[in-house]
């Protein structure tokens, strides 16, 4: 059993959902030796998220991000953490309704996904930064 652990620091995207599959293969060429084992890539951040979806069609996201806007809109009377914000806490409840951590598989030096599967950072600040992804190899 190996182990081997990199933090991978993405751009900074615009508010939306990225795909950022080959971004994440291309900082990890290690996983290239491993045959089979698991993927564990955490987002160390509380306002946006990680999920895996189509890969192809890029309305897609868009529809991803139109859904995700009316779910929790911005600005509701209700919210009392406004102080980094309007965008501040919607962005928190919805990076804890997507989540912050993905685990894959490892087939034969590559991540396992289904054919039109890809990795998006769901990114939901209106004025984002650098991501940082934590990950984790483990396997044979």
């Amino acid at each position: 059993m190996k182990i081997y652990q990199k933090e991978i620091v993405l751009r900074a995207y615009p508010k939306g959902f990225h795909l950022i599959t080959e971004e994440i293969l291309d900082a990890l060429p290690t996983i290239k030796e491993f045959g089979a084992g698991i993927c564990n890539l955490f987002l160390t951040h509380t306002s946006a998220a990680l999920t895996i979806n189509e890969n192809a069609d890029p309305s897609v996201r868009k529809d991803f991000s139109a859904f995700t806007e009316k779910l929790v809109p911005k600005e509701e009377p209700y919210y009392t953490h406004t102080l980094e914000g309007s965008d501040d806490m919607p962005a928190h409840i919805k990076s804890s309704l997507y989540g912050t951590s993905l685990t894959l598989p490892i087939k034969n030096g590559s991540l396992y996904l289904g054919i039109w599967q890809g990795i998006y950072l769901c990114e939901f600040r209106d004025f984002p930064s650098n991501r940082h992804i934590f990950a984790t190899l483990m396997g044979i």
